[in-house]
């Protein structure tokens, strides 16, 4: 396949040669097209060493070739990592002021832009508009991630893992998937928090990446998405429902709303086991030489459980997930199992979390088991990996009317 990569003028773009290298080892012919500043960031020996391919920014190179039509004409896929504000500006406004733009202009393949940039540049009005410009026009615009930016800063506003990206984008053109059109998918997603005073919570360490991962995926596969979110670290996906809620009680009682129509529940939110027996209106005082509060604690509902024993919908397909650490008493697997019998539901997705694995991850390693515990799948990868294996599962579990029927 031809694919041009293009290449913004920000510092992420050192992360576009690990995204050059990857399209290049799954057998694809890269041409790199930057813009003038990104070449200043990463020069033109480094892309044309490793795409085999000659490299320029420049509209009058090659004009007997007449390279900025011919260089989108040829594309079947357009990748655009980093895209700054800048060039989210221009492609929006359909500028044709450099060879990577022209090439945007004249590209009728998929294309797909990857964002990174400082977070008030991400928030700002005239980039969320741009934003909402393109993807109206067909362009697919990823959501970047939050973490460190450059210097100290953090937010929302950095390049999601080279990984990550290539498999979005290849995505794009692996033909489409529409295994779960005309489906309604309902995905919780992030970290309650149960509150103790005004300024303290009881919560969890759930970025909410991976339910929202599993919502994006549905969506591409067809289905109508609703994600409830508590205190996601990024973004909703463009495309979907979003219920906003905080605490375990808020999530329930919005999932179950959600889910009078759905065929398929898939708890991935980690919802708090237990919340503080009392909230108080005022901040709890740490006054001088004062005993440290005594925090009671009472148990949650447990929504998944409530889901598979008395479903909003007959014949629901509900999946659950389990955040485990092993410990004197088994190994992570093994209280996943326990779990699986336990909870009833017909899938249930294991991570081990901890250590850097799981939570907060780009990333993830899952186990699938049935309702028995019985090991049926394992996953690795990106969270849009994972979410995609997933979804292979649930799709071969649901019957032709909606229902649950027998994996196939």
């Amino acid at each position: 396949m031809r694919v041009v990569l293009g290449v913004g003028g920000g510092i992420a773009a050192y992360k576009a040669v690990l995204l050059l290298r990857l399209l290049r080892e799954a057998g694809h012919a890269v041409r790199v097209v930057p813009t003038r500043t990104a070449l200043q960031f990463v020069g033109r020996p480094t892309w044309e060493a490793l795409s085999g391919e000659p490299v320029t920014s420049d509209l009058f190179e090659d004009v007997d070739q007449v390279a900025h039509v011919r260089v989108g004409r040829e594309a079947e896929l357009v990748v655009v990592a980093p895209a700054t504000a800048d060039l989210l500006a221009r492609a929006a406004a359909g500028r044709a002021d450099d060879l990577l733009t022209a090439t945007l202009l004249v590209a009728r393949c998929p294309v797909l832009m990857a964002p990174a940039m400082h977070t008030e540049m991400w928030e700002h009005p005239a980039t969320v508009a741009n934003v909402a410009t393109l993807r109206a026009r067909g362009v697919h615009v990823l959501d970047p991630d939050a973490g460190r930016l450059t210097g100290a800063d953090t937010g929302p506003g950095r390049l999601p893992e080279p990984e990550a990206i290539a498999a979005a984008a290849l995505a794009l053109v692996a033909g489409p998937r529409h295994d779960l059109a005309g489906r309604h998918v309902v995905v919780s997603a992030g970290g309650t928090r149960e509150p103790l005073d005004p300024v303290r919570f009881l919560g969890n360490r759930s970025s909410g990446r991976q339910g929202v991962a599993l919502a994006a995926a549905a969506r591409d596969r067809g289905a109508r998405v609703t994600l409830v979110g508590a205190h996601l670290d990024v973004p909703a996906p463009a495309g979907v429902e979003h219920v906003a809620v905080g605490t375990a009680e808020e999530l329930g009682t919005a999932v179950r709303a959600a889910a009078a129509d759905a065929d398929v529940v898939v708890m991935a939110a980690a919802v708090a086991d237990f919340r503080p027996a009392e909230a108080v209106a005022s901040k709890i005082k740490k006054g001088a030489g004062d005993d440290a509060p005594v925090v009671g604690l009472v148990r949650t509902p447990d929504v998944l459980a409530g889901l598979v024993a008395d479903p909003p919908r007959a014949g629901q397909l509900v999946v659950g997930f389990a955040a485990e650490t092993g410990d004197a008493t088994g190994s992570v697997l093994d209280h996943g199992r326990a779990k699986a019998r336990r909870k009833g539901a017909a899938l249930l997705v294991l991570n081990e979390v901890g250590a850097g694995r799981g939570f907060g991850t780009s990333d993830n390693t899952v186990t699938l088991l049935d309702r028995t515990g019985e090991v049926v799948a394992g996953a690795s990868g990106s969270k849009r990996e994972v979410a995609d294996a997933v979804l292979d599962a649930v799709v071969a579990r649901l019957g032709p009317d909606g229902g649950v029927g027998a994996p196939h």
